[in-house]
């Protein structure tokens, strides 16, 4: 069992950074694949980056230039740099881990862009 907590969300204007953490109970260089996904009210569960254990990272072409998914192995702890957002970046931001046919998750962290 793994177990995820996100921290690092918050109101921020449009243009501005956040860095979302997510801290993991296990040693993450284990972990198959850690992502981050996002879910607006009213909206599907939407990836926003991955990053595996052999340290590829995929990030969602819309969120290419802005977004980052980093790891530091030694704090088992995976980020999210998030810069100039915007309003359609509002969600609650979940942390996730795959491990062979398990998936573990996060409680979100909500995300809110707003002037």
């Amino acid at each position: 069992q793994v177990q995820l907590v996100e921290s690092g969300g918050g109101l921020v204007q449009p243009g501005g950074s956040l860095r979302l953490s997510c801290a993991a109970s296990e040693n993450i260089a284990s972990i198959n694949a850690m992502r981050w996904l996002r879910q607006a009210p009213g909206k599907e569960r939407e990836l926003v980056a991955a990053i595996t254990s052999g340290g590829s990272r995929i990030t969602v072409d819309s969120r290419k230039g802005r977004f980052t998914i980093s790891r530091d192995n030694a704090k088992n702890t995976v980020y999210l740099q998030m810069n100039s957002l915007k309003p359609e970046d509002t969600a609650v931001y979940y942390c996730n881990a795959v491990m062979g046919s398990n998936d573990y998750w996060g409680q979100g962290t909500q995300v809110t862009v707003s002037s």
